[in-house]
């Protein structure tokens, strides 16, 4: 499946749009409430005018005496002059209606309709919006008080009007409201446009001053100068720029010490070819074979210096100590002690691996993590065993399962020298040689066992070894020796 990269978003661009939008979106509503409210105010003055019609003509009836069923119960006394009056509009039409007290036809528009609520409360002003010969028109309507005696029937007076005064009125006012806004619209829109802008300046300014520094210049930018939301993204960014700070400085202190020490053998071996060379110039071949076996013994210890920085920077990578699995710490202990037995028989080291209950059974012993790493572990530690233990020593190696505690313990033991106790904390850093070690080692071992502990999440412990192997180290070994036990979150099996 092809998949395409994600479309870089603007931060400019989406907090324009989260302020345009609902301008936008509240522009048609207030559209369309100036419309009602246009439509209630232009209702306003044309019903008054319109219910005072209808409370005149209700004023002129009157009452006929002793009216007969087919005689209207009500008159209207009121002049054709004065009926024509109320029908005259130079734009709308007018109509109007009186029925009597018994919903008579009395005068006015014989068919115009009757409310629904024509036996409502009399004396009552009332408005309605109805049709009339398929026009859309307004009616103002007042119920008269019945007959007396009478509550079955009412009066009732109506007075209606077409609605193109009404319309006319409507759109002017809207027209008044809506256009000035086509006009503020725009210069709102502009407006925030320019007010985002202008509240990008800091953040272009801050831009600007990361890219105009130096590629080296790792120190803390300024937070007073830039604005409180943005402060904690720069404070962000100073952490980060400290411990990049510490990480190269830790970088560069390594290589220059890498450098220092490889230094040596390299001009050990230059010097040592240059005095070969001179000595089979001379014809000396005795002379030139030391020396040819002087130069072999240099390149080995700087090809081994060598694999402990790569090993120390295997160590130290991120991505490689993502890549965990279920580890049995057993096998791998027994792969390294096979791996060193030849060594260890050519200086005359009893070299042993202890399992559970001080045997060797294949029973596994698992924790989670990075095999090559751990492997490189307990490389180093027995390395630094063998390297110094005395000839006819001793040194071996256990791996124990604690089931109360949940950890897997590694323990590497020799008869040598030991470390000091002020010294074992130092003897993790790369490079630390103690004074009075006369041992030839790089001085990274210690260390890469420090980086590979640290990332697995384990705990390691130095201390002397001399009373857990009294029995088993000749009498003349009196150095107290060095034990390192190593503690793993232990796992209950492969997964």
């Amino acid at each position: 499946m092809i998949s395409f990269p994600r479309e870089q978003r603007s931060l400019f661009g989406e907090i324009l749009d989260w302020m345009l939008a609902p301008l936008l979106l509240l522009w048609p509503m207030s559209v369309a409430l100036t419309w009602i409210v246009a439509q209630g105010i232009a209702h306003g003055p044309y019903d008054r005018e319109l219910g005072e019609v209808t409370q005149n003509i209700a004023r002129r009836l009157v009452d006929i005496e002793k009216a007969r069923p087919s005689q209207p119960s009500l008159k209207l006394d009121l002049p054709p002059l004065a009926t024509d009056f109320i029908r005259s509009d130079d734009t709308d039409r007018v109509f109007f209606q009186v029925l009597g007290h018994r919903g008579e036809y009395v005068a006015g528009d014989r068919d115009f309709p009757v409310p629904d609520d024509a036996g409502q409360e009399p004396g009552v002003l009332r408005y309605r919006d109805d049709r009339f010969q398929d026009e859309a028109v307004r009616v103002a309507y007042l119920v008269l008080s019945p007959e007396p005696g009478d509550d079955q029937t009412k009066a009732m007076v109506q007075v209606a009007e077409t609605l193109g005064k009404r319309s006319q009125l409507a759109t002017e006012i809207i027209k008044g409201v809506i256009l000035p806004q086509f006009l503020i619209l725009p210069l709102a829109v502009l407006l925030v446009w320019f007010a985002l802008a202008r509240g990008m300046v800091p953040l272009n300014e801050l831009q600007r001053r990361i890219r105009q520094r130096e590629s080296h210049d790792l120190s803390a930018i300024d937070e007073h100068d830039v604005p409180e939301e943005v402060s904690p993204l720069v404070a962000s960014i100073n952490d980060l720029l400290a411990r990049l700070n510490i990480s190269i400085g830790a970088q560069k202190h390594f290589l220059a010490d890498a450098a220092h020490q490889l230094k040596t053998p390299l001009a050990g071996l230059r010097t040592q070819a240059e005095l070969a060379q001179r000595e089979l110039d001379a014809g000396d071949t005795e002379s030139a074979r030391r020396s040819m076996q002087h130069i072999a013994r240099s390149s080995q210890r700087a090809a081994h210096m060598v694999n402990q920085m790569l090993a120390m920077a295997r160590a130290e990578d991120e991505e490689q100590r993502l890549r965990l699995q279920d580890v049995n710490l057993l096998r791998l202990a027994q792969e390294v002690v096979g791996d060193f037995l030849p060594r260890a028989l050519d200086k005359r080291i009893d070299l042993g691996l202890e399992g559970v209950d001080g045997e060797t059974p294949a029973v596994p012993v698992w924790v989670r993590g990075q095999p090559v790493l751990l492997r490189e572990l307990i490389r180093n530690l027995v390395d630094n065993a063998i390297l110094y233990t005395p000839g006819e020593g001793c040194v071996t190696v256990r791996v124990l399962h604690d089931p109360f505690g949940r950890v897997a313990v590694l323990v590497v033991e020799d008869d040598g020298p030991g470390i000091a106790e002020h010294e074992r904390d130092l003897v993790f850093q790369a490079f630390y040689r103690p004074a009075d070690n006369a041992i030839d080692g790089s001085g990274l071992g210690l260390a890469i066992v420090k980086e590979v502990v640290d990332s697995h999440g384990a705990t390691i412990v130095v201390d002397d070894a001399r009373e857990r192997m009294r029995d088993r180290v000749p009498a003349r070994h009196s150095a107290p020796g060095t034990r390192i036990t190593v503690r793993f979150p232990a796992v209950a099996g492969p997964r």
